[in-house]
């Protein structure tokens, strides 16, 4: 890896991007300052490049300015083929493009944008001759073949070759964590182990014990020594999953963790060294988050070296059949694959809850032969009627197989109880703690119904 792969990377945070051999470089922006303190600053924008750049006064900003006038993370541009969307982050003191002031705005090139006391100027950067990159179906565990996620590919693969922290953006069930150990499993700490962290699965009151460790009766309950999070991966690879509902009392000691590279357990006296490469995984924009001061700005700089933002998966056009396809095999689907009507409907349908609630679709037709609730196209009487009615209902399709009584009703709740979870977790946005006070019980059963290790 060369300064360009992985540029400013103790300075700043920044997106890393994939690199391109000059003549291959597809046409993009330049965005200048015109005026302010900082003129003569620039930054270059390419086409379908991953993730918005930032600019502002904080230190994680692409663009970093000066100018007092301007907030810490003032706007957003993103890039894609043809035109680029700008969006204001709720700045103080707001954003104009060609004297308009504007909330969100599409560009093209040729624009002036003011903010505080600095002009921006965007223009087209000279024509390249545009190469057919060659395309890619997948990286380690990550599945796809579809632009959106294909142009990736190549910044995944710098992501594992390094060892800098990176948060990982994305909705819920886009494969976040798959794309976590599949970076770990790419890099040199792969012999190591891979942790995971869950913010939205451990008490407030207990996360410093679960991440840190604890001595022997440093609490109530801690009736034996335990190691943390952090020692458990030592030599390998921690995430921490939906880092944005970290309790924001617990922030500066990961931050201090972090940057000392050890760790102290409670009820510990001596500090222990730790070899631990950090991923963060998070579904919340953490932007706005700092902005709103429920994540603190520094832990943000020290976690966001490298950024990847993954796309939904209604935006990974032709990816649901790939998938599809992919998760038939792997959970044992009947050869040669799902029926072509059946890929049909999937195709069609929105998927809110992305590749997660894909796969779930495909195991559910594989050992039940119904669609499930949520997985409609958008020919709601033609082709999704048809399939619905070859595969009938759970009731009818569980007393079609002469099961005994107790393992067919067994069967009928798991189905029921996939499918409430489901629902109320899509509205709720994902948010474990707000679904199970809306389905009235306690959130630890609630992740017990969620990952299907329901016992008794």
């Amino acid at each position: 890896m060369d300064e360009h792969d992985l540029a400013d990377l103790e300075g700043g945070a920044t997106a890393i991007q994939p690199s391109r051999r000059p003549e291959e470089r597809p046409a993009g922006w330049r965005l200048s300052v015109a005026e302010g303190p900082d003129r003569g600053a620039a930054l270059e924008l390419q086409p379908g490049q991953a993730g918005p750049v930032l600019v502002g006064q904080s230190p994680s900003c692409d663009l970093r300015l000066t100018d007092r006038h301007v907030s810490r993370r003032h706007l957003s541009i993103e890039a894609s083929e043809s035109r680029l969307v700008l969006t204001d982050l709720d700045s103080t003191n707001g954003t104009f493009v060609d004297g308009v002031s504007i909330a969100c705005a599409y560009l093209r090139g040729d624009e002036s944008i003011r903010l505080g006391a600095t002009t921006l100027r965007l223009s087209r950067s000279a024509s390249a001759l545009p190469a057919t990159p060659a395309v890619e179906e997948g990286f380690c565990k990550v599945v796809g073949a579809s632009r959106e996620l294909s142009r990736l590919y190549p910044l995944f693969r710098k992501l594992a070759a390094s060892d800098v922290p990176v948060v990982i953006e994305g909705e819920t069930g886009t494969g976040k964590e798959v794309l976590a150990e599949s970076i770990h499993d790419a890099s040199a700490r792969a012999a190591g182990p891979f942790v995971v962290f869950d913010c939205t699965a451990v008490p407030a009151s207990l996360m410093e014990a679960e991440l840190f460790g604890h001595e022997r009766g440093a609490f109530t309950g801690a009736t034996a020594t335990r190691k943390g999070f952090f020692e458990q991966a030592s030599g390998g690879t921690l995430l921490i999953d939906e880092i944005g509902d970290l309790d924001l009392s617990l922030q500066p000691k990961l931050l201090r963790a972090i940057e000392r590279r050890e760790v102290r357990r409670v009820g510990g006296a001596e500090p222990i060294q730790i070899d631990v490469r950090l991923l963060a995984a998070t579904r919340r924009d953490l932007d706005r988050a700092v902005q709103e001061g429920r994540f603190r700005d520094d832990l943000y700089h020290r976690l966001a070296v490298g950024r990847v933002e993954l796309p939904p998966l209604r935006k990974r056009k032709g990816d649901v059949a790939v998938l599809a396809r992919h998760f038939w095999r792997e959970l044992g689907g009947a050869p040669p694959g799902p029926p072509a009507d059946l890929l049909a409907t999937w195709e069609r349908a929105s998927w809110p809850g992305n590749v997660r609630q894909l796969r779930n679709a495909v195991a559910r037709w594989i050992a039940l032969g119904e669609l499930g609730d949520g997985v409609r196209g958008e020919d709601e009487g033609g082709e999704v009627a048809r399939v619905s009615e070859r595969g009938g209902d759970i009731v009818e399709t569980v007393i079609a197989q002469k099961l005994p009584l107790p393992l067919a009703r067994l069967r009928v709740i798991e189905s029921f109880e996939a499918r409430y979870i489901a629902a109320v977790l899509a509205e709720h946005d994902g948010n474990v703690a707000k679904a199970a006070e809306a389905s009235g019980i306690a959130r630890r059963y609630f992740q017990i119904l969620r990952t299907g290790k329901r016992r008794g």
